[in-house]
């Protein structure tokens, strides 16, 4: 009679135990696949241990993932020093009267104060319209580019983001998303590659045409983005707050 008993209550914990089981299964590939992680500031960190079960986590998570990234070896860098770019720029924000040209440099080589603050105001948080000074070495690395694709404008799709993810280089002022038009996002990303002696990411994003550029620490990162137009929203949402606390200033 116990023996009944005791199969009976095993059989009855495998039929509750089973789809607890599966729908765990789902929620792990959903996270580890198909989400929708800012990878602008991620590292490819190296996976931990060796056991069967992180082996088809991994395979797992690459069978379903809409972004791939990797590490640049350093031996594949730039090596020899950059040259100074013309220090020009032509910024524009579509579908707004709002743009700028100028050049980054004064005479003498040293950074144009007054262009940066010009510069730093287009590319300016549009959800907030809140700004902070962007990093001039990411002005440098996009004069670079203005200059290589014969002084088209660059199209900002973001710059900085007053957002809630504040481990994000927008929210630093260091990455910056941009297209040209007549230009491949695959194109800009070849030459954009071409600048990295160390401390870069770059990103193409093929669903919405653009690619992000950002300086960061070392190493430099790659990555490519299939996810949908607008699949990280809540990450840019603004912090919570930030209308109180404006109103207050």
């Amino acid at each position: 009679m116990l023996r009944l008993v005791f199969f009976g209550v095993a059989f009855a914990t495998l039929l509750t135990a089973g789809p607890r089981i599966a729908s765990a299964e789902q929620s792990e590939t959903v996270e580890t696949g198909t989400s929708a992680t800012d990878t602008e500031d991620c590292a490819a960190a190296a996976p931990t241990g060796n056991d069967t079960r992180a082996r088809k986590h991994r395979r797992r998570s690459r069978r379903h993932a809409h972004v791939s990234g990797r590490v640049v070896p350093e031996e594949t860098l730039r090596q020899d020093p950059l040259p100074r770019p013309s220090g020009n720029l032509h910024l524009v924000f579509p579908g707004v009267k709002d743009e700028v040209e100028v050049n980054i440099y004064n005479a003498d080589g040293s950074y144009n104060i007054d262009s940066l603050e010009q510069a730093s105001h287009v590319l300016r948080c549009r959800r907030t319209e809140t700004e902070k000074p962007m990093d001039p070495q990411l002005l440098m690395l996009l004069s670079h580019i203005y200059d290589h694709f014969g002084g088209k404008p660059l199209e900002i799709v973001s710059g900085y983001r007053n957002q809630r993810k504040q481990t994000s280089n927008h929210f630093k002022g260091t990455a910056s998303d941009i297209r040209i038009a007549g230009v491949s996002p695959k194109k800009v990303r070849e030459f954009a590659e071409t600048l990295d002696g160390g401390g870069m990411g770059i990103g193409i994003y093929p669903r919405s045409g653009f690619v992000h550029i950002d300086v960061r620490p070392p190493p430099s990162f790659r990555w490519i983005d299939y996810s949908a137009p607008g699949s990280n929203e809540a990450e840019k949402r603004p912090p919570r707050g930030w209308r109180r606390k404006k109103l207050q200033s």
